[in-house]
């Protein structure tokens, strides 16, 4: 099992202990180019709404640069952080932000370059325009996202579920995750009394390893540990 997200890049599966959770990218993905569409609209640039915008959209990367002088954007995958960026490669189409300007693009060209990804959007005709994007947080729908093996799991899909350990005793939601280098660590919160009796929130770091992490049950909203509440 592994908690690669998303990412955010994108998957994990909690590994055996000492054994590294997948790296950005390990399918090294080729490029993909997508077909004219019939309906030159369709290749365009489009404004969004917070009302058009998907449901299950994860931000999985910004764009930080142009990229060649054809309209290419240059862009930074939050892949290693396990939130689904290697998502880019797969989705037709990109919902982009920036402060409150919302944008979607389809994607006509992705490719890896070095350590980063770079594509050509629809509507990004040169340079400039590429330019104009910089700054924008990049989002894909997360049914956009590439399907899993059986024991992966993406990090936006762990976030808020119980966590208890194998006596049944509660120990918390998942709230974030965390890379450590060498594996992916889950940073549960619990409600808890602070030194002066009022109410705080508190933290416990959980490797997520198959070692510590026995099952993840996403119909039941939880994830079993071998964890005890003191530790």
């Amino acid at each position: 099992m592994s908690a690669r997200d998303s990412d955010g890049s994108g998957r994990s599966k909690p590994a055996n202990r000492g054994e590294a959770s997948f790296g950005a990218f390990v399918r090294k993905p080729a490029a993909r180019v997508v077909p004219a569409a019939a309906d030159p609209a369709a290749a365009e640039m489009r404004a969004e709404s917070a009302e058009s915008w998907p449901d299950d959209a994860v931000e999985v990367g910004a764009i930080v640069d142009a990229y060649g002088l054809k309209g290419w954007v240059k862009v930074a995958a939050h892949a290693d952080a396990g939130r689904g960026g290697d998502a880019l490669l797969s989705a037709k189409r990109w919902w982009l932000l920036k402060g409150r300007e919302r944008r979607s693009a389809p994607v006509l060209q992705s490719k890896i370059h070095s350590d980063s990804i770079v594509a050509h959007l629809g509507g990004t005709a040169d340079r400039d325009v590429a330019l104009s994007l910089r700054g924008h947080s990049v989002y894909v729908r997360r049914s956009d996202f590439p399907a899993l093996e059986a024991d992966e799991f993406y990090w936006v899909d762990l976030l808020g579920l119980d966590v208890v350990n194998e006596s049944g005793v509660e120990l918390g939601k998942v709230a974030d995750m965390i890379d450590n280098g060498a594996h992916s660590v889950l940073r549960v919160e619990y409600p808890t009394t602070g030194k002066d009796g009022k109410p705080v929130t508190g933290e416990r770091l959980i490797p997520f390893v198959g070692v510590y992490v026995k099952t993840v049950d996403h119909a039941a909203k939880k994830i079993v540990v071998d964890w005890e509440a003191d530790y």
